[in-house]
């Protein structure tokens, strides 16, 4: 599970503005790496794996700022893994909320372990109604 930091907390619900920041950091494990994942043969921090901190980091970053039975779900996901983390290094993946636009959140994205950057990219996350979303969910399987 990724360690996730909010940062700009002080904004009261509903109140999202742009500039809210999150962080997710991670230690890369065998069972992170590209060969373990499926995403490739050699034992760095897969790319799927890096995209799921940095949406972790976006979705936690904006959770403190939605009403209640509100959630985001990610809708659209560009990024470059620009260098390899081999399992030991720590990667840290940091959001920044740079657009609001009526349910629509973008995001933008930098990726770095300790030896410098590793990735960078866009993410846009929407706000949905928790309950209906599922229902709608629910009815793509009552539907085939």
């Amino acid at each position: 599970m990724a360690e996730t930091y909010i940062i700009g907390r002080g904004i009261p619900r509903d109140m999202l503005e742009i500039g809210i920041k999150g962080k997710s950091e991670r230690k890369v494990t065998p069972e992170m790496t590209a060969k373990a994942v499926g995403s490739g043969t050699l034992e760095v921090l897969a790319t799927p794996v890096l995209i799921s901190m940095a949406e972790a980091a976006a979705s936690d970053s904006v959770a403190p700022f939605l009403n209640d039975g509100e959630s985001t779900v990610g809708a659209r996901m560009e990024f470059e893994h620009t260098a390899p983390s081999p399992v030991g290094a720590v990667a840290v993946c940091e959001t920044e909320l740079v657009g609001i636009d009526g349910r629509s959140l973008t995001f933008s994205i930098t990726a770095s372990d300790s030896a410098g950057p590793i990735g960078r990219g866009t993410h846009v996350r929407v706000r949905v109604d928790s309950a209906r979303f599922m229902t709608k969910a629910g009815s793509r399987l009552r539907s085939r």
